[in-house]
């Protein structure tokens, strides 16, 4: 008898959990998301609205993927789950039964209770919804907008609205802009580079206390706890997304910022599994992981992992070493291991920086074995398998910057650093290392 899988969220999680369930069954599969019908790219959001991309292009897939894949496509809102009758009650009144639940119902941005929070013009920057909502409250035209929060998601509103020539005030609580994860040497590039090159209002060590409104309850201005006014017609709050798991708190689901899985993604209830972002692990297979990772390759191997187990494959789930990428306006980011924005007491750091290009790397190691701890690359392409392999190697910092060169992914015609770079670390820890370039694929024995 053929089980029924139903999927709660159409992102990159729960569409990866379908796929993977159906590369190996013929279950029937179920995926339910309000937000879109389709599965979308939400990491390209930002190019729709700066006129890069259509929507439909942010669709990897043509809707008959859906059709030949045999993947039912529900756009409703699940308004509760009665797990003991493995019931899903559905905003237009239907219902939906399973035989297996995933849950993949994604993040929302954070509020905390400031005040006028909830008026018009005042919004966050997470769904198709939001970017709707950031066409309407636009649309006339704004003499300013107001961001509030120094993360990665802010940065991206800041340079969407800057492509419509907004002028916008940017609002950091930290004394360093993404201060709780940048050392302070690339936090001061990136503000450098919004502020001249972009003209970004930066301003950090400030905190959002009130936002008003005019009689209409549209937002015109905001106030600091410093006391200053800053005119208006956009708040957007950006400072961090949370678990959208708010309608599931009322339940007997264990949860607690997120919804508690063991390393299967199983919940506390026999045949519910949580993925993505709104998953919170009882405790991280790997020890040195967050117990919420909210990103999006971290949200396909948990889709492709609960996949498997659901097919039959029990699979815990095992996401190697840490990395991550974004882009800040003009200069790509890479980081791999890890490099946080305040230096261990067993740790030595080694920061080069271009003298004249946004292009630098910030690599941490151990001081007393010299053992490769993780890097920070700014305006530098570097290959993941090699970094990856390197981690599990347990590589020294000697060994890791010279075959730095192996590892560079940048286009071809690209100047290279890592002369320049090795010359640096020889000068500044009196070392005597050289470039040793070896083919990437020999490397990972290709």
């Amino acid at each position: 008898m053929s089980k029924h899988i139903v999927i709660i969220g159409n992102g990159i999680a729960g569409v990866s959990a379908a796929r993977e369930i159906r590369k190996h069954s013929d279950f029937k599969i179920t995926i339910i998301s309000e937000e879109t019908k389709y599965f979308f790219s939400r990491t390209a959001l930002m190019y729709i609205y700066m006129g890069h991309m259509r929507f439909k292009d942010t669709q990897p897939y043509e809707p008959s993927f859906w059709i030949k894949n045999k993947i039912e496509l529900i756009q409703d809102r699940a308004l509760s789950i009665d797990f003991s009758k493995k019931n899903i009650a559905l905003k237009n009144n239907s219902s939906v039964t399973y035989d297996s639940l995933i849950l993949a119902t994604g993040s929302k941005p954070n509020k905390f209770g400031w005040k006028g929070q909830d008026l018009k013009g005042v919004q966050g920057l997470y769904s198709y919804q939001d970017l709707k909502l950031l066409e309407e409250n636009t649309k006339k035209g704004i003499n300013r907008a107001v961001i509030v929060g120094g993360g990665l998601i802010g940065i991206e509103l800041a340079e969407m609205l800057h492509s419509r020539n907004y002028p916008v005030t940017f609002l950091v609580r930290e004394q360093n802009f993404w201060g709780n994860v940048l050392p302070k040497e690339q936090s001061e590039v990136i503000v450098k580079h919004m502020i001249d090159d972009y003209h970004i209002d930066l301003k950090c060590s400030t905190e959002l206390d009130e936002i008003q409104a005019n009689d209409h309850q549209r937002v015109t201005s905001i106030t600091t706890k410093s006391g200053t006014k800053i005119d208006c017609e956009l708040v957007g709050l950006t400072a961090g997304v949370s678990p959208n798991i708010d309608f599931l708190r009322s339940t007997n689901l264990k949860v607690n910022r997120g919804i508690l899985v063991d390393e299967y993604l199983q919940t506390n209830i026999e045949d519910v599994y949580a993925i993505g972002d709104c998953a919170e692990f009882v405790k991280h297979p790997k020890t040195d992981r967050r117990n919420i990772e909210q990103v999006w390759y971290t949200g396909k191997m948990m889709g492709l992992t609960v996949g498997k187990t659901i097919s039959g494959q029990k699979t815990s789930y095992q996401p190697g070493h840490w990395f991550n990428s974004a882009k800040f306006f003009d200069i790509e980011y890479q980081t791999y291991g890890w490099v946080f924005a305040q230096l261990q007491a067993h740790q030595e750091k080694f920061f080069w920086k271009h003298p004249e290009k946004n292009i630098n790397i910030y690599m941490v190691f151990d001081k007393a074995s010299r053992k490769f701890i993780g890097i920070n690359t700014f305006g530098l392409r570097l290959r993941h398998e090699l970094f990856d392999r390197w981690l599990t190697e347990k590589r020294t910092i000697d060994y890791i910057l010279e075959h730095l060169k192996s590892a560079n992914f940048d286009p071809e015609f690209y100047a290279t650093q890592e002369a320049s770079i090795i010359n640096a670390f020889n000068k500044q820890f009196n070392t005597n290392l050289s470039v040793k370039a070896k083919s990437w694929k020999s490397i990972l024995n290709f």
